[in-house]
């Protein structure tokens, strides 16, 4: 394929996804799925504000159906140095998804010069999941959550999105996914506004404990397989991820304090 050549009122500029539609390479298309087609879905997220910076967690099930069908799955994804996304729904979409959306970023930084701010990078999400709707009608759905650290406030922000591309920042903490009653509930009782990012990464483990307990759907620590949730923090110095070490740490603290009830 050669390179495209756009004329001066057509060039996509610095918007990836543009370009790809415009040479006729869109990943979301519509599709036609078998009706008995099961496709592996991707379950609970969850995400919080803290005095610092934000926090985001979730669990590693994917279920086809009533099967389990992986158990490490990574729906907490790295999107650049200052911010991530959360994935749910239909896995396959969704990290193509995220993939596309890591490029994105990564070509607006080097045609412009600079990153795009933590609220156009919101919107871009955005276009993504709205790209996504002939495929979501047919039942591939997949509903992110968009995180950061936003250095013109000087404080993380987080949104969560619906099918159709609408984009909604909340001013606390989000849950997606099929464990999200429970887990939105933990938060509900627990979340305050002047978390630390340590205490904000326990209660984030504290409500996907809980959302497993009550989903079957959603995987909790299995300490059999080495396997726990991915959580990272996200804060003036950058992205950084719970090591398994802490995880097990945080995990048993919580074992026991159900246990003695």
């Amino acid at each position: 394929m050669s390179m495209p050549i756009f004329s001066a009122g057509s060039d996509p500029g610095a918007n990836f996804s543009e370009l790809l539609r415009r040479v006729g390479l869109s990943p979301f298309d519509s599709v036609s799925l078998d009706n008995e087609l099961v496709i592996p879905h991707a379950t609970t997220c969850v995400a919080m504000k803290c005095n610092g910076g934000v926090v985001m967690a979730g669990d590693r099930r994917a279920t086809s159906g009533n099967l389990i069908s992986h158990r490490s799955m990574e729906k907490v994804v790295q999107a650049d140095e200052f911010s991530g996304v959360a994935i749910a729904g239909a896995a396959g979409p969704a990290m193509e998804m995220i993939k596309l959306f890591q490029l994105q970023l990564e070509h607006y930084e080097k045609v412009e010069g600079q990153t795009l701010s933590l609220e156009g990078k919101a919107n871009q999400l955005s276009t993504f999941v709205r790209s996504n709707l002939p495929a979501a009608m047919q039942g591939l759905v997949v509903v992110p959550i968009f995180a950061g650290f936003d250095f013109f406030s000087e404080n993380g922000r987080l949104w969560d999105y619906d099918v159709t591309g609408g984009r909604y920042e909340e001013k606390d903490f989000v849950a997606t996914g099929s464990g999200m009653l429970h887990a939105a509930t933990v938060m509900r009782v627990s979340w305050r506004r002047e978390l630390s990012v340590d205490e904000a990464i326990k209660l984030c483990a504290r409500a996907l404990w809980e959302a497993s307990d009550a989903d079957s759907a959603t995987g909790g620590p299995d300490v059999l397989r080495g396997i726990y949730p991915v959580i990272a923090s996200i804060t003036a110095n950058g992205w950084s991820a719970v090591n398994d070490q802490q995880l097990t740490k945080i995990y048993q603290e919580i074992a026991t304090e159900v246990g003695a009830r």
